[in-house]
């Protein structure tokens, strides 16, 4: 007598593949330093699924075409802008994330690479080419998103708040020369009134020894004039691979 082969007795569906669409979405952040807000960028759909709701700027992947270059392409047409950083965020594919699959079958998947951008928001520029529905959001007025964009963007959030604690990001978006009221601010921005005191955090960064004082002062109202400051790369280096939060 043969035993059963357990292959054979499976479930015939169970064995099939998930067919792919591959998508990228960007969450772009920018600190409005003047209004003290983080903001990130939201268009608005104007075709099925979730035709006119708000939505992170996405596309999917052509033929021939990488990651990388499909978040650029996003980018270059929703948002001019020299100075940013950018990098891949998080893969999201989870089934029936997307309305267009089929809820009962393995059939067309759609899978979403997310990436998250933090441009300076006094050189940008955004592009409406004629079509409506391009914004600024502050992060606290952020409407209900199509799809799964309000995961994608709460997980970018988390991205962010981490990366300026422990990596020089700030200072790719910022103007070249900044005072330390500046950079408090820009912080502050991000990550909330409370995460340091002024004294404190001016104190720890000096001390270690990547700001450059330009020996420039400027003044702004009635206060003491201050000190204009240079990012120095050089001196950062030695924290670049180690596990510290500087701030």
């Amino acid at each position: 007598m043969r035993g059963r082969n357990p292959r054979k007795s499976a479930n015939p569906s169970l064995a099939q593949l998930a067919d792919f669409k591959v998508g990228v979405d960007n969450v772009i952040f920018s600190v409005d330093t003047a209004q003290n807000r983080l903001l990130v960028l939201l268009v608005m759909r104007h075709e099925d699924p979730f035709m006119g709701q708000w939505s992170l700027p996405g596309t999917l992947v052509r033929q021939g075409e990488s990651l990388e270059d499909a978040a650029d392409r996003v980018l270059a047409e929703k948002i001019r802008v020299e100075n940013l950083y950018l990098e891949q965020l998080y893969t999201f594919g989870g089934p029936n994330r997307d309305p267009r699959e089929a809820p009962t079958s393995y059939g067309m998947r759609y899978l979403s690479v997310s990436y998250f951008a933090l441009v300076r928001f006094a050189e940008a520029e955004l592009i409406a080419d004629g079509v409506s529905g391009i914004a600024w959001y502050p992060l606290q007025q952020v409407p209900p998103l199509a799809f799964d964009h309000n995961q994608v963007l709460e997980y970018g959030y988390r991205r962010l708040r981490n990366k300026v604690e422990y990596s020089p990001v700030a200072f790719e978006v910022l103007p070249e020369l900044f005072t330390l009221s500046d950079l408090y601010q820009f912080y502050t921005t991000i990550l909330g009134d409370h995460f340091s005191d002024y004294s404190n955090f001016r104190s720890r960064l000096l001390k270690l020894g990547f700001l450059h004082d330009t020996g420039v002062k400027v003044s702004r109202g009635a206060g003491r004039p201050a000190s204009l400051y240079r990012f120095d790369a050089n001196g950062f280096a030695p924290y670049k691979d180690k596990p510290m939060v500087f701030i």
